[in-house]
């Protein structure tokens, strides 16, 4: 790699970290290009080339993933995890929502999610991550199927199903071949 591409890719990290941190206050690419020392529309191909999304996608994606830790504490209501990871619209909140984890907020939060308590948070972050590049990803799709959610399954599954689920992701994440 060139001193050149380690630069570029150094200053796309700047602007990724910020929306790391910074996910729940209003960003827009032409902040996160300055960020990056660059132009906004320069600064959007190079995050899409880098890191096979655009940089609203993945800002969505961090809002999201931060949702579903608030959601599975159970202690706000839908409207308030909304609010706290800096989603103005409930509406568009609960389409994104929906579409990258496969059910609505509301569902979600209902869920049992005591399997993950005694995950450490770097594991659970990692099972719970949403995306949409499952089809393609064999590791993600086995986690989703896992999970009860693999696309184009029926949802409803049997008793002993999601007891077998809950104890797999309790105990040593073992997922079978």
């Amino acid at each position: 790699m060139t001193p050149e591409e380690l630069a570029k890719l150094a200053h796309l990290r700047r602007a990724r970290d910020l929306i790391d941190r910074e996910y729940a206050r209003p960003l827009d690419v032409a902040a996160l290009a300055r960020a990056a020392l660059m132009s906004p529309a320069h600064f959007s191909r190079q995050f899409r080339a880098t890191y096979g999304e655009t940089p609203y996608a993945y800002l969505m994606t961090r809002r999201i993933e931060r949702a579903k830790a608030l959601l599975r504490r159970g202690d706000l209501s839908v409207t308030e995890v909304c609010m706290a990871v800096g989603c103005t619209s409930l509406g568009s909140f609960s389409t994104r929502f929906t579409e990258l984890v496969g059910e609505t907020p509301t569902a979600y939060r209902a869920g049992d999610h005591r399997a993950l308590a005694s995950v450490p948070g770097c594991l659970a972050r990692e099972l719970t991550r949403p995306s949409r590049k499952t089809e393609g990803d064999p590791s993600r799709a086995r986690i989703e199927q896992d999970r009860g959610r693999t696309i184009g399954q029926d949802r409803r599954s049997s008793k002993t199903e999601q007891d077998r689920r809950s104890a797999r992701a309790a105990g040593a994440l073992a997922l079978p071949a």
